[in-house]
């Protein structure tokens, strides 16, 4: 505060020479007993000395100006509010004594904690440059069949086609297994939307199970029932969509012995989970199909786009002809059957070759970040976090924790007000597909007599989780939540 505080009796040469010095264009001029009586700009000064004012002049013969300030307990929010209400840019912060403690601005003020940012190094850029100096700008080129080799050799999978999304990528799966009117797929309940709308596009209908505690994915038990079921009633699903939540991969070993013991193919839905393992598999891999997601928000990114992946290279190959139009091989344009737009572009693929030579760090923060989070807030009674079996090492892509009501006296959505109220981002846990509107009428299978991803809904907040967050920002989330639940 030494730097941007002045007294009345100083003069106003003194507070040039410190307004020089502080290069923060305002200083606040404060009492003997620290009270704050005004702040003082550049302009103030530079508009006394056009009335007549001498550099040796005390500030005390500045006009007098009723200072607008803050507690020291009002939130971020509330700082920007009352700046915009007085149209001003910086605010003196005080303590219930009114003695000055800090100097909040606009700019810092506004600087807000994004759940998952995306995080850019140098090498994209590099591949972006060859791009556009090779004019390989429209979907396909070098850079997309190279991402392709390289997620192939990073995952020890054996072909990949790079899609415009993840979402494509699990349409496009549908189509390879032949999902269509009148069919059933079994779907994870707990996740986004995204991963059960190509069912619909299929005119498939979903069947949504329930996840188990341990990995807070799909649950063997309720598969086991739900196949069961449709075995009884003489229609089995026509896929299985396991999605690995949160970058957890699920307990696959179980839930593929139960689709192989029923005859059914299972896609396996990675969009967020790239980067982690299933007792020393690669996510993404185990299933007949996986997809990933390189959405802006993903643990790596391409700002949009998506994977196809199997060890079925002739399946790869039909996806790509679908991603292209289902155009046939003929110099004129040939189309025997409805393709898609879904090809990644070869400027997007650079961006992903540059992400996946970091993949490996990106993960390393973020399990980083997760374990600050789990040791510097275990001391709150109540918190617990999304678990990591033994089998599993998980890309923590969001670090997300449960709240107990019985030990809590804030709700999750208490919580996450109080972290919006500082300009941080947190989210509930997805809402599961089974409630969502859209879904009504859909059949559901509980893991036990309890829904576990109702409990994991109504209880669970995702915390920001970027691997590029600062120390002073994780301090600032972590000084938040414990003022809010301790």
């Amino acid at each position: 505060m030494k730097e941007i505080t002045i007294l009345a009796s100083d003069t106003l040469r003194d507070a040039l020479q410190l307004l020089d010095r502080s290069a923060r264009g305002i200083l606040v001029m404060t009492g003997t007993d620290g009270g704050v009586l005004r702040t003082i700009t550049d302009g103030d000064i530079r508009r006394m000395l056009l009335n007549g004012a001498a550099l040796e002049d005390d500030l005390a013969t500045l006009p007098q100006k009723t200072p607008v300030t803050a507690p020291d307990t009002t939130s971020r929010a509330g700082m920007l509010e009352l700046l915009d209400q007085h149209r001003i840019d910086h605010l003196p912060v005080v303590d219930a004594t009114g003695r000055l403690v800090d100097l909040q601005d606009r700019k810092s003020l506004s600087q807000r904690i994004f759940l998952s940012a995306p995080h850019m190094g140098d090498a994209e850029r590099e591949f972006v440059e060859q791009a556009f100096e090779t004019n390989w700008i429209a979907p396909i080129g070098p850079n997309v069949d190279a991402f392709e080799q390289e997620i192939c050799a990073m995952l020890g999978i054996r072909a990949a086609a790079a899609l415009s999304s993840g979402s494509a990528a699990l349409h496009l799966a549908m189509r390879l297994l032949n999902v269509g009117t009148g069919d059933v797929v079994f779907c994870s309940s707990l996740t986004f939307i995204a991963s059960a709308n190509p069912i619909l596009y299929q005119g498939a209908e979903p069947v949504f199970i329930d996840s188990e505690p341990d990995s807070w994915n799909m649950s063997p038990a309720a598969l086991e029932r739900a196949l069961e079921d449709a075995r009884r009633a003489g229609k089995l699903p026509k896929a299985i969509l396991i999605v690995n939540l949160y970058g957890q991969s699920a307990d696959m070993d179980p839930l593929m012995a139960l689709a192989d013991a029923y005859g059914v193919p299972v896609i396996e839905d990675a969009a967020e989970s790239l980067g982690a393992t299933y007792k020393g598999r690669n996510s993404g891999t185990i299933g007949h199909l996986g997809v990933f997601s390189f959405n802006g928000n993903k643990i790596i990114t391409t700002s949009g786009g998506g994977m196809l992946v199997s060890e079925d290279a002739d399946m790869i190959q039909r996806a790509r002809f679908l991603s292209t139009q289902a155009r046939e091989p003929a110099l004129h344009y040939e189309h025997k059957e409805i393709g898609y737009n879904y090809r990644m572009s070869n400027i997007l693929a650079g961006i992903g070759r540059g992400q996946l030579q970091v993949l490996g760090k990106r993960v390393a923060a973020r399990r980083a970040l997760f374990d600050t989070y789990r040791a510097r807030l275990g001391h709150i009674d109540g918190l617990s976090w999304m678990a990591e079996p033994d089998w599993s090492y998980s890309n923590r892509w969001l670090s997300v924790c449960l709240l107990d009501p019985a030990r809590m006296s804030k709700s999750p959505l208490a919580v996450m007000q109080a972290l919006s109220d500082e300009m941080i981002e947190a989210r509930p846990v997805w809402k599961p597909l089974h409630r969502q509107p859209v879904f009504e009428g859909c059949r559901y299978y509980t893991h036990s007599n309890e829904s576990t991803s109702d409990r994991f809904f109504e209880t669970g907040i995702c915390l920001p989780s970027g691997s590029n967050m600062t120390d002073a920002d994780v301090d600032r989330i972590i000084d938040t939540l414990c003022a809010t639940m301790e």
